[in-house]
């Protein structure tokens, strides 16, 4: 089992750019795979990116593609998720997530959550 504690997060122009980080705690973060969320007030939480345990692959959100980059370090126990040319839709709460099991965009396969860091555009 993991221990997820996301960072990063602020208030940024239309355009801009901002660089999350989640560090896991546990010695097994090297088999999970891992996925950021968001979830903005009044909606449902919603798949951003998930990147495989070894880092080789990743899905995307057709919302970010071309915008968001998922990424790892196994070495530092850290996911990362560079967010470029922000825009105020992408206002929500990210949260990072964790799976042994399953390498999808859905949220009910992730069995670890961080509790989030809010990134709010401005516009």
């Amino acid at each position: 089992q993991v221990h997820l504690v996301e960072s990063g997060g602020g208030l940024v122009q239309t355009g801009g750019s901002l660089r999350l980080s989640c560090v896991a705690s546990g010695r097994t973060f090297s088999n999970h795979n891992m996925a950021w969320f968001r979830q903005a007030p009044g909606k449902e939480r919603e798949f951003v990116t998930a990147i495989s345990w070894i880092g080789d692959t990743t899905l995307r959100a057709d919302s970010v593609k071309g915008r968001f980059t998922i990424s790892r370090d196994n070495a530092k126990n850290t996911v990362y998720l560079q967010m470029n040319n922000l825009r105020p839709e992408d206002t929500a709460v990210y949260h990072c997530a964790a799976s042994q099991q399953f390498y999808s965009a859905y949220a009910a396969q992730y069995e670890t959550w961080g509790q989030g860091t809010q990134v709010t555009v401005s516009s």
